[in-house]
């Protein structure tokens, strides 16, 4: 509204400047003035004279004819706007638009509230002096100029004129800007000799709604002589936008007993049209209820803001009672105000209501049976209940309690989400010879909390009796698991322990006999009347049947029952480390060029399978070397490694080197290895180690071998 009022205060003092200059003008074709301000008052009467509007072609105004925007006006053919009935409100402007053979122009008249703008033209008169104005004649007068949008064919139509004081002769116009020579392109064209200004096609006030053009005056060789000057072009709306609703599906709620008049939620529509105008100006209305019971009229929408509010009694407001909790409005938006000629759009919205906790929960019955047998767990009976609220809130989910009869915490109940049964389940074993019955107490709610008027009833809490069945249960071990430490290698037959066992069914007399049941090495056997463990092999710590130490067996315990129950008993062995593993020594070849520079010939490193301390740190030796030079000899680098030193460079030749290992163990336990040296041959950084000579063996390991022999 800001920028039309701005609009059209520059309209007026186009007019005012037109006024003062009007001695040195010709005569303009078109409304004499363009822009009228009225107050509005109570109402306007059927045939009274509102103002009257004058309209000159400059060339007899034959044929002429008005039409006005609204239809509860007309205007004669003397330009006199007068009401067709007591109307006591309009919109907020109407438009004029005269027709002549020769010309054709809009004016505007803008209706103000009582003492709105009061005096408005007073101060635009003022506005001469105020601006500093000169009373001097202007060579060019650019009147604005307003043009409909939408107009029909034919094409081009004058729509004003620009005027030059000094003349026209000897001299043309020029006409610039976008919608001439900028895009869009050719919209607006001016002849250049009359200055009539012409429009060549339909406009489109959505698309473009002003265009500020500007116009010269150039002699015949294109130099300009006045100007530029700017000419303002407005397009005035039309009604040809239907109200749109853009931001659907429009889904509202509203909780069941709400007071009346509570506000459920808003439409909004929009309208391309002028929004200064009742073009743009909406009204909303309810077509349709669906379902329309139990009120066919159970909201209103505010026609205005196009707020929804509730308008029955909150009794009627009933989720329970309802055909359906969900309601489907059809909804209108017409522009020009509401009125008849107004058009419309429609949109869907949808108004749930939604449950509050009315309702407690009832259980169908007082009292529930089960009966689960000892030493089982799992649901033994499913609770059932009923509430009238609605099944997709916490108003109708139930919560179920075991408020007694639970003091050993065997018992747990929890919610079926899709019946809303209580599921009673055994978390700890019963057993038969403690208690053969338990009586459980149960108290459901619901996840939400009562309104304040409605509480919880006897039918809320329910009894469950629960029998427990006796059955043949399995011999227990203790402690399970056993657990007992012995050295590997003790001898075969050595007792490792006496297992125990016994029968929890106290009421019955039943023996109990044991046997192996997984026994991976086979080192066990079990004596089935008394439970004393034995070994059958030797263990080995070492054995791949052995984790972290620890070998383990299972022995089960079987009672006389019919049929006979069964239990398993599990046994850790820890297995301490006796040095009963010689070390072994890595790598056992090596391979060395003839002329190597570097005679460090590889690093060696040993292991053991034992633990310490029977393991590092090793002894690394070399045999006795015979002969009047010393070919090798082993440094020990630390606890696990050494290094073989060659002392010269040997002949291409396979060497054996025999290299002992000890380890640190109580006896110490010593490993001999030959290391394989191949002395190659190598050129151009290629190793050749084949056809390496005769195989060079020390002496030293041939006389050893002698010696050996003797010794046996």
């Amino acid at each position: 509204m800001q920028h039309k009022t701005q609009l059209t205060l520059s309209f007026l003092l186009s007019q005012v400047l037109l006024l003062a200059c009007a001695e040195d003008l010709e005569c303009v074709p078109g409304f004499q003035q363009k822009v009228f301000y009225i107050e509005k008052p109570f109402e306007f009467r059927e045939d009274r004279l509102v103002l009257n509007l004058k309209f000159d072609d400059c060339q007899g105004n034959n044929k002429l004819n008005f039409e006005v925007s609204n239809p509860d006006f007309r205007v004669e053919l003397d330009g006199n706007l007068v009401a067709l009935k007591n109307v006591s409100e309009v919109g907020r402007a109407l438009f004029v638009h005269a027709r002549s053979e020769h010309a054709e122009d809009m004016a505007e008249i803008f209706i103000l509230e009582a003492n709105e703008k009061r005096g408005a033209l007073k101060e635009i008169l003022k506005l001469e002096g105020n601006l500093g104005i000169p009373r001097q004649k202007r060579a060019i007068l650019a009147t604005p100029i307003l043009i409909p949008e939408n107009q029909r064919p034919p094409f081009p139509r004058l729509v004003g004129k620009v005027i030059r004081s000094e003349g026209t002769e000897g001299v043309k116009f020029r006409l610039s800007g976008k919608g001439v020579d900028q895009e869009p392109r050719g919209i607006f064209r001016i002849n250049e000799m009359s200055g009539e200004v012409s429009v060549t096609r339909t406009l489109d006030r959505e698309a473009i709604a002003n265009y500020e053009l500007e116009v010269e005056v150039v002699d015949m060789n294109g130099k300009t002589l006045d100007g530029p000057v700017r000419l303002d072009v407005s397009v005035i709306d039309q009604n040809d936008n239907r109200p749109m609703f853009k931001e659907g599906p429009y889904v509202g709620h509203v909780m069941e007993g709400s007071a009346t008049g509570t506000t459920v939620m808003r439409m909004a529509a929009f309208d391309a049209d002028d929004a200064g105008t009742d073009n743009a100006l909406l009204r909303y209305n309810i077509l349709r209820q669906t379902p329309t019971k139990p009120s066919p009229n159970m909201f209103y929408i505010d026609p205005e803001k196009g707020d929804i509010v509730t308008v029955v009694s909150p009794a009627l407001l009933d989720r329970e009672t309802m055909e359906s909790p969900k309601y489907e409005l059809v909804i209108e938006a017409k522009d020009m105000g509401g009125m008849d000629v107004g058009l419309t759009g429609t949109a869907t919205a949808t108004i749930l209501i939604d449950d509050k906790n009315d309702h407690a929960p009832e259980f169908t019955r007082k009292e529930f049976q089960a009966t689960v047998k000892e030493g089982v767990t799992g649901v033994i009976v499913n609770l059932t209940v009923g509430d009238r609220d609605d099944p997709a809130t916490g108003a109708w989910r139930a919560v179920y309690s075991i408020i007694n009869g639970n003091p050993g915490q065997s018992f747990e109940i929890h919610t079926n989400p899709q019946t809303n049964e209580g599921m009673l389940s055994v978390v700890k074993p019963l057993d038969y010879e403690i208690s053969a019955f338990h009586t459980l107490l149960i108290k459901v709610e619901n996840e939400d909390p009562l309104i304040p008027d409605i509480t919880y009833g006897p039918s809320s809490t329910a009894t469950v009796q629960i029998t427990v069945e006796d059955v043949n249960e399995g011999p227990v071990f203790h402690p399970n698991p056993m657990a007992v430490t012995k050295q590997e290698n003790i001898p075969v037959g050595s007792v490792v322990l006496t297992v125990n066992a016994t029968d929890p069914d106290t009421l019955q007399h039943q023996t109990i006999r044991y046997s192996v049941y997984k026994d991976p090495a086979g080192w066990l056997e079990i004596n089935p009347t008394n439970g004393t463990v034995g070994t059958t092999a030797v263990l080995d710590r070492e054995s791949p049947f052995v984790h972290n130490n620890v070998y383990t067996a299972l022995f089960l315990a079987i009672d006389s029952g019919n049929p006979p129950a069964t239990g398993t008993g599990t046994l850790h062995i820890t297995l301490e480390d006796v040095n009963d593993n010689v070390p072994s020594l890595y790598p056992t070849l090596a391979k060395v060029c003839d002329d190597a520079k570097d005679l460090r010939v590889v690093v060696l490193g040993a292991s053991d399978k034992d633990l310490h301390p029977n393991t590092d740190p090793f002894k690394f030796e070399l045999s006795k070397q015979s002969g009047p030079e010393k070919l090798w000899r082993i440094n020990r680098l630390n606890n696990t490694h050494a290094q073989v030193i060659l002392l010269q460079n040997l002949k291409k030749a396979n060497y054996n080197i025999p290299i002992s290992v000890t380890d640190s163990g109580k006896p110490p336990l010593t490993n001999t290895t030959e290391l394989r040296l191949q002395v190659c041959t190598c050129k151009k950084s290629k190793m050749d180690c084949s056809a390496a000579g005769a195989l060079h063996i020390s002496l030293s390991l041939i006389l050893l071998s002698l010696l050996c022999l003797f010794c046996l």
